[in-house]
């Protein structure tokens, strides 16, 4: 079986990624922190479950100074973590296990699962609106948009139509190289194998989008920690394809000429330096979602992740993990 995180799924990308070599490697080392994260190898600053060997502990403390920056970080959010992942460290975790809805942050892996089926630039057919006529935010029946663009538009303005049409899109193709899948909704069991192949052992997906399903049931379940270790595969593996989502905005063009806009449904992206991706999600069940990659130094990204908090306070809670990562880093944890 071919496990996704030796290998990137895009299988013709954009813009150059590197060579195949650089791409094994990155996948290499990713399942490398991957696995040291899971097996709870890597400490926990909060906690501080890991104690250190006396002279790695006397050289530590010699580069630390001052006060752990998040001792005391007064979140609304139920769960949230945050994961070097340039050496798999992780700076701060709160119920990091704990399964919660993910609302919008499922387009990531609907991304994933398109993004190994089809051509950045393969056209896709626009089956229906997506909005009403005149709305600034919209794919008209009929128009032909290259993939990239759909998936731009989907991951920015969060749309759930574009999610619907981007799955629908690729079914055939993941259908063809995985004879296994189902008649039906094979990008949806594509998502699905990702977090299998993936050991992310709280999440899975009922649905392409994360909508709600009924008043009880969540179209999306996952971790903190699955969801860190999710967003790091796909900012390492494929960081051209989740880069519109470090614009405020895009104005995009068919094929045939037809114009739309998305405008970014996270708040927070100003206040975020480095910003390699994000995603934000929100629905009744799940409260408000977000999770970002930046970098917090040359060649050293970071993962956060803020699960359940609310509409409004996702944006402030990410604000105090990311002032607070930028701290510890400066401090040398």
């Amino acid at each position: 079986m071919e496990l996704p995180i030796k290998e990137p799924y895009l299988s013709e990308p954009a813009n150059d990624v590197g060579t195949p070599q650089k791409q094994r490697f990155a996948g290499a080392v990713l399942f490398l922190l991957i696995f040291l994260a899971s097996a709870g190898v890597t400490a926990i600053y909060l906690t501080g479950d890991v104690t250190p060997a006396p002279a790695a502990e006397a050289a530590a403390a010699a580069e630390i100074t001052g006060p752990n920056p998040y001792v005391g970080l007064n979140l609304q959010a139920q769960s949230a973590y945050v994961l070097d992942i340039s050496d798999g460290h992780v700076l701060y975790a709160l119920n990091p296990d704990v399964q919660l809805p993910l609302a919008s942050l499922t387009k990531v892996p609907l991304t994933l699962a398109v993004s190994s089926a089809l051509s950045p630039d393969a056209l896709i057919t626009i089956p229906y609106d997506t909005a009403p006529a005149g709305s600034a935010e919209r794919l008209a029946a009929g128009q032909k948009w290259k993939v990239q663009d759909v998936i731009n538009f989907t991951l920015i303005a969060s749309s759930n139509d574009g999610a619907d049409i981007l799955a629908a899109a690729a079914d055939d193709d993941i259908r063809a190289q995985y004879p296994q899948a189902p008649a039906q909704h094979a990008t949806l069991w594509r998502m699905n194998k990702f977090a299998q192949d993936l050991g992310l052992t709280h999440t899975y997906f009922l649905n392409d989008n994360g909508l709600d399903i009924s008043t009880t049931q969540a179209g999306a379940y996952g971790s903190a920690h699955d969801v860190a270790v999710l967003f790091a595969y796909a900012a390492t593996s494929a960081p051209q394809v989740f880069g519109g989502t470090t614009r405020g905005g895009m104005l995009l063009t068919s094929s045939d000429g037809a114009h739309t806009s998305a405008f970014n449904t996270d708040l927070a992206l100003g206040s975020i330096p480095g910003l390699i991706m994000g995603k934000t999600g929100y629905t009744d069940l799940a409260g408000g979602n977000l999770a970002i990659v930046f970098d917090v130094g040359p060649g050293r990204p970071v993962v956060a992740v803020v699960l359940h908090s609310t509409q409004d306070d996702r944006f402030t809670d990410m604000k105090k993990l990311v002032a607070a990562t930028l701290q510890a880093i400066a401090q040398g944890r």
